[in-house]
């Protein structure tokens, strides 16, 4: 029996992302473990995996504590459980276990899959941040045997900077999305009348949405701009998500007499009826790694007004799609959100087939069979 082992800095990562990975390598005869902080305490993933370790990981690497201590325990771990495979995913824990393993010699040593959800160097980034990301990505490649990114920029830095021989680079689109429940007929459309009703909207306003967590990098600012310079009080936009920001978000709103078309829904799980309820999402983001709202929204048929970011450029590709503008530009944001208004695409977006998470599921499979095979 294969024994995989799946590392994320946090038990949300898993909760959001990877536990169709455990049910399925768990169906195929697998034992599939889960390593995270907070994992041992979510009944979903104590469900989905045979079993969950806690680490200690933080998302913030400078307040990392005792690493010597903390390498060590993965290294026991790892050894003590015999894991054929380990993937890492999410920046801090992928680096802290790959450091850790890669004193693991012989049959203790397992195979790393590192998936690297947008490196943290970009086109654009602060010149000695990306030198910094950069180094840090360059020496942890030499603890990996297998290289997965998930947008066209980090592709070609890869591979242009050798980080892993080709053959041990893919380019996979995300984790995936389950593309027969991201759909408009497996919505319930009922539900974005409600939505209306909830946000107090008359028949003739239009809304845009915004699916982000509120933090720097998502630039929510440049929608809030975007709306006043577009000057239409027939529009309005809609945060959901929370973070640091979101107060200092809430006052820029007031600031611009926005309020009454402003609305900050907070963490929502209704965001499939959210979408069909909104004439197009919104992201200025400054960089992503494969948004996965904006998946979300084309898989809906809900086009998009995106950055023209990593990450974002990938998925926007078409007319039917939406447009992109440049980052930190709100007017040119505000330009697009008018034409929307006045001019919406004529053909519904489609999402591209690739991003069925089976399609993902299989590409694994081919991935972990070719290390499964080196190891013997």
């Amino acid at each position: 029996m294969p024994k995989l082992l799946i590392v994320t800095t946090v038990a949300s990562t898993l909760k959001a992302f990877l536990l169709p990975y455990a049910r399925h390598f768990r169906a195929l005869g697998w034992h599939v473990d889960a390593l995270a902080r907070g994992a041992s305490s979510e009944p979903e993933c104590l469900k989905a995996f045979d079993a969950c370790h806690e680490a200690a990981f933080t998302r913030r690497p400078w307040q990392l504590k005792n690493l010597r201590a903390m390498n060590q325990s993965l290294r026991d771990l790892v050894s003590r459980e015999g894991y054929d495979i380990v993937h890492v995913h999410t920046p801090v824990a992928s680096f802290v276990t790959r450091m850790a393993l890669r004193k693991l010699k012989g049959r203790k040593r397992p195979r790393v899959v590192y998936t690297a959800h947008g490196f943290h160097f970009f086109r654009g980034g602060h010149r000695l941040k990306n030198l910094l990301y950069f180094a840090l990505e360059q020496r942890a490649a030499h603890w990996t045997d297998y290289l997965i990114v998930i947008n066209q920029e980090d592709y070609d830095a890869a591979f242009a900077h050798a980080l892993v021989p080709p053959n041990r680079l893919a380019l996979l689109p995300g984790i995936g999305l389950d593309l027969a429940l991201w759909n408009r007929t497996s919505v319930n459309a009922a539900g974005k009348n409600d939505i209306r009703q909830e946000l107090g909207l008359a028949p003739s306003d239009k809304i845009f949405l915004m699916v982000a967590e509120f933090n720097p990098g998502k630039r929510h600012r440049d929608a809030l701009e975007a709306l006043a310079i577009a000057g239409r009080k027939d529009l309005h936009l809609a945060f959901a998500g929370r973070g640091p920001l979101e107060e200092a978000v809430r006052e820029r709103a007031a600031t611009l007499g926005l309020l009454p078309q402003v609305h900050f829904l907070g963490q929502r799980s209704d965001v499939p009826a959210l979408m069909l309820a909104s004439l197009a999402t919104v992201l200025p983001s400054e960089r992503e790694g494969l948004n996965r709202s904006v998946m979300e929204s084309i898989a809906l048929g809900v086009p998009v007004l995106g950055a023209d970011a990593r990450g974002i450029r990938d998925l926007v590709t078409t007319p039917s799609r939406g447009a992109l503008f440049p980052v930190g530009k709100p007017a040119a944001l505000a330009a697009d959100m008018l034409m929307m208004a006045t001019d919406p695409p004529a053909e519904r977006p489609t999402p591209d087939p690739r991003w069925d998470v089976k399609e993902l599921l299989r590409a694994h499979e081919r991935i972990y069979s070719l290390l499964l095979k080196e190891r013997g």
